[in-house]
């Protein structure tokens, strides 16, 4: 059994966002212990860190890890980087019905510390709510067989922290992929307001959307769902920037549509590359949890950026041990901004998204499903 001692202890703090509760130096102990893991037993690892200037022995003094070199996200639609913790780990994929696909392996302490960190998040927020049967309806895709696709092994996690009384697919399997049910949809909506109890709304956002703007333009009256409710956005929007809508619009639009109250929508971020979750406050902020820390690099040389300036968003954390993956870069443009300017009361930092980076062919899980959209 792997022996990594203090990446377990900072994984397991209780309180997500309390950075005082965080012994000091924890953090670095965890980061330095699960980079020399990496470079004894992952293949290529080593040679990675010394192609950056850095070697193993470099590890005992470094406090600024912003230093380690990160892995670039779509390198994992390249190529499988895994650790002997791999072998017969679970294997979850990061893209919808079609494009490239990123592969990566969780080895069952590296997925329980990421499902711990959402228990705990949700615990943060009250949402674990286990006396009361909830409603689900999943703007996800309709498992069919073994659960591999990301973001619906997460949906079907996240429905452990509410019974469910019953469950309803957006993008239904038709035995050859899935197919948008928006009729289908509206009337669970209908459904779920008539039956009274609490209904939980996670997926992406796009096909909410679609419902709300059907609902509007067929004169639907507007739905009182119970009070409790919750919507948990997750794989963003649509192939491109230009069509998402607003987040204020949306939430604002659901209020009036089906009378869940704005604070009691959120969405979360979050990669099959990178499974720390990121999960906004009452005030719409991702604030970053003391599990990881979060560094916005300069597109053209990988300079962290300070508070305020745009770049490229990039993670690290010690929680994964099947894959060198504990220090990343996504493709996707990001502010950093402090803790103290977000008003909410959580001291960490956070941070606002601003889309995806370039014009590449590079595709997600949202950009699969919007074809979905497309095609109904």
């Amino acid at each position: 059994m792997l022996q990594l001692p203090a990446c377990d202890a900072l994984c397991a703090l209780p309180n997500p966002y309390c950075l005082d509760a965080v012994q000091a130096d924890l953090f670095d102990h965890a980061m330095r212990e699960i980079s020399q893991y990496h470079c004894q037993h992952t293949p290529g690892y080593e040679h990675w860190l010394h192609a950056n200037g850095l070697t193993v022995r470099d590890l005992d003094g470094l406090r600024d890890w912003s230093r380690l070199p990160p892995i670039l996200a779509n390198f994992f639609k390249q190529q499988v980087l895994l650790s002997p913790s791999a072998e017969n780990a679970v294997e979850l994929t990061s893209s919808g019905t079609s494009g490239q696909k990123s592969r990566m392996r969780y080895d069952q302490r590296s997925l329980s510390r990421a499902q711990f960190m959402v228990e705990r998040i949700f615990h943060h927020y009250a949402w674990d709510t286990a006396d009361t049967p909830c409603n689900y309806l999943l703007l996800s895709y309709e498992p069919h067989g073994e659960i591999t696709l990301g973001t619906s092994f997460t949906d079907q996690f996240l429905c452990r922290f509410a019974p469910a009384n019953r469950v309803v697919y957006a993008l239904r399997s038709n035995g050859q992929g899935h197919q948008f049910d928006l009729f289908g949809v509206i009337t669970a909506l209908q459904a779920f307001a008539e039956e009274g109890l609490p209904v939980r709304i996670f997926g992406f956002p796009a096909f909410l959307w679609q419902a709300l703007q059907h609902m509007q333009a067929t004169e639907v009256p507007a739905l009182t769902l119970p009070q409790q409710s919750l919507v948990f956005f997750g794989g963003g929007w649509k192939t491109r920037a230009s069509d998402e809508i607003p987040k204020q619009q949306l939430y604002a639009r659901i209020a009036a549509q089906l009378g869940i109250e704005t604070a009691r929508c959120r969405d979360g971020y979050g990669a099959v590359e990178h499974a720390v979750p990121y999960i906004e406050c009452a005030h719409h902020h991702f604030h970053v949890p003391v599990y990881a820390r979060v560094y916005v690099r300069n597109p053209e040389d990988f300079s962290v950026q300070p508070y305020g300036r745009q770049g490229l968003l990039g993670f690290v954390s010690p929680y994964i041990s099947s894959s060198p993956a504990h220090a990343v870069v996504m493709s996707d443009l990001a502010t950093l901004h402090p803790g103290s300017s977000c008003g909410c009361g959580l001291p960490s930092d956070w941070f606002e998204l601003h889309g995806r980076a370039g014009t590449t062919a590079g595709r997600s899980c949202a950009m699969a499903a919007a074809e979905l959209l497309g095609r109904h």
